[in-house]
């Protein structure tokens, strides 16, 4: 996801879950070939298994970008041939190449022929309007005689004109059958369900019918979620026991990356957290006190004093309260006794 998996999304998430797999937000072959390596490649090594996800649709450069991609360590290389965005689209991959099976192929055959580690390929079900389950299905039958055995497929339509990147998560209709059915047609490759899942049910539904789920802004948005997917779906034991303590060890990573470097500051890191408290009492007014440009001078300790200060004067206030409307139900309760 473009601006939001970066190496400290990444580093917050591993504290909820040291199982799942985590991607990196797509990074083009031009930005890997011609610009900041370092900044784009490097990594924490709490993060593995971690797979980097490349933009590109030149077998060379991709080749030369799965090569720097082992170099550095990363557990996967994938090919993004799904996202639909115009930006995406004026440099010739995402899911435009979903149009150009052969392309794709010679891609994944040149990662494949460069590196050791697994090259994957992430798509859509269609483009636009063709919504024939045979269109994926040879896509998928052409890239898998390259050598790519894993596929991450979006259960939804890419629409390559008219639509939004936002619209397209949310417009085409989610067609998990597709999917579904891509596992019984391929059963010796790893299919892997992408769309619409929201919670652990609906994970663990999918998981009769795939061999993996991958949530993207669902658990952006709320990570808790995220806490028990270790012991849910990996058989190990979960990481976290409390949300102070996930708290807790990020203060510590927000303090080590402050000293990293001369000018380097927590606000960056510290917005791939806002959701650690949803649904608890106090959590707006926790997120408001690190969202505030009036302490982003301070050290991040002193705004997490302040941040709980007020979250837990909260959640004490809505406790006051619900207390007190208990005791008046009680009251009128046994008046009417």
């Amino acid at each position: 996801m473009l601006d939001w998996t970066d190496r400290h999304c990444r580093t917050f998430h591993r504290l909820l879950t040291r199982q799942t797999r985590l991607y990196t937000e797509m990074v083009t072959t031009g930005a890997l070939l011609h610009g900041d390596q370092p900044r784009h490649l490097d990594f924490n090594p709490e993060e593995h298994p971690v797979a980097l996800q490349l933009g590109g649709s030149e077998p060379a450069d991709l080749a030369a970008c799965a090569q720097l991609a082992e170099r550095w360590g990363y557990d996967e290389v994938n090919l993004n041939c799904g996202c639909p965005s115009e930006r995406v689209q004026r440099g010739a991959f995402g899911a435009c190449l979903m149009a150009e099976p052969g392309l794709v192929a010679d891609g994944v055959k040149a990662m494949r022929d460069a590196v050791s580690i697994p090259v994957t390929v992430k798509h859509r079900i269609g483009i636009d309007k063709i919504e024939s389950y045979d269109f994926v299905r040879d896509f998928v039958g052409q890239i898998a005689e390259a050598g790519c055995e894993v596929f991450i497929v979006h259960a939804r339509n890419a629409w390559l004109q008219g639509l939004s990147p936002k619209e397209n998560r949310e417009i085409p209709p989610l067609r998990y059958e597709l999917v579904h059915q891509l596992k019984r047609d391929f059963p010796a490759l790893t299919i892997v369900l992408n769309g619409g899942i929201k919670t652990d049910e609906e994970i663990a539904e999918q998981l009769q019918h795939v061999d993996g789920v991958m949530v993207g802004r669902q658990a952006y948005h709320e990570p808790w979620q995220m806490v028990d997917w270790d012991r849910r779906f990996f058989g190990a034991p979960n990481p976290a026991q409390s949300r102070e303590q996930v708290e807790a060890d990020w203060l510590l990573y927000l303090e080590r990356h402050v000293a990293s470097a001369p000018y380097a500051s927590w606000p960056q890191a510290m917005r791939h957290a806002l959701g650690l408290w949803n649904g608890q009492a106090g959590s707006r007014r926790w997120r408001q006190i690190w969202s505030d440009h009036q302490y982003k001078a301070l050290a991040p300790r002193a705004v997490a004093e302040i941040a709980t200060q007020a979250r837990v004067g909260v959640a004490a206030h809505v406790a006051e309260k619900a207390a007190e409307k208990l005791a008046a139900e009680v009251g009128a309760s046994a008046a009417a006794a």
